[in-house]
């Protein structure tokens, strides 16, 4: 995922209000654990809510594609980033809080792998830690059939991405096209994203499994809801 489009990150999701994410999450944070210090973000992408969050936490990132953390590091100079799968990685220490945003989560694919993930991440938190997990879609909720299309427009760089919403052997896919411009030139490429639908019973069974106490939150920060995940202390 992400390996021809990493330098665009940032521009594709340029709607992305991260203010605001950060803030709803450090307020899920003091609901249910008002003392947390450290927090490790898991997929961190280009560490856009880290910046925002590393002023009122230790935070650390995972991510597992190197040219994103390459400008994450760039982004939060001083945060250590680590290069693993967020099904299975050793960060050496543990955390108060852990985060998997943005529906990250579902680049696992198959239920197995989500329920290595959310293992592995558990296994990273210290007594009355969080497991914070923006989910992806369902099959119910999911749509197919669909076009979708998201548009940068700045003097230097422009890109228009679009995509058609299928479910191919189970998972959504998100076949994905793009157009890139600058001062330069203009290049066409595409990506085939390819998530996992889990429904609610998968998802708060991966996390009971892992020891963790489930709740849910049917807004999250961007409709989408929000499992948080206590470990017992």
């Amino acid at each position: 995922m992400f390996t021809k489009s990493s330098k665009f990150y940032d521009a594709i999701y340029h709607f992305k209000d991260y203010t605001l994410a950060a803030g709803k999450l450090d307020a899920f944070i003091k609901q249910y654990s008002p003392d947390a210090r450290s927090l490790l973000d898991t997929a961190c992408g280009t560490g856009k809510h880290i910046e925002h969050l590393r002023d009122k936490y230790e935070c650390e990132g995972l991510d597992l594609n190197n040219e994103l953390l390459e400008i994450a590091s760039q982004r939060c100079p001083g945060i250590r980033f680590i290069h693993a799968d967020m099904t299975d990685f050793d960060a050496g220490r543990k955390y108060d809080v852990v985060t998997c945003l943005f529906s990250s989560i579902a680049y696992v694919k198959a239920k197995e792998n989500l329920n290595k993930a959310v293992r592995a991440m558990s296994d990273h938190l210290n007594p009355g830690g969080l497991l914070i997990i923006e989910p992806w879609f369902s099959k119910e909720n999911f749509w197919t059939d669909r076009v979708t299309a998201n548009h940068y427009d700045t003097p230097e760089l422009k890109i228009t991405w679009m995509y058609a919403s299928k479910i191919e052997n189970g998972l959504s896919v998100l076949d994905i096209h793009y157009i890139a411009g600058t001062p330069d030139g203009v290049v066409h490429f595409t990506e085939k994203h390819e998530l996992g639908l889990f429904d609610d019973s998968e998802y708060r069974k991966a996390f009971t499994d892992a020891g963790l106490e489930v709740h849910f939150d049917k807004d999250g920060l961007f409709g989408r809801g929000m499992y948080i995940g206590v470990k017992s202390l």
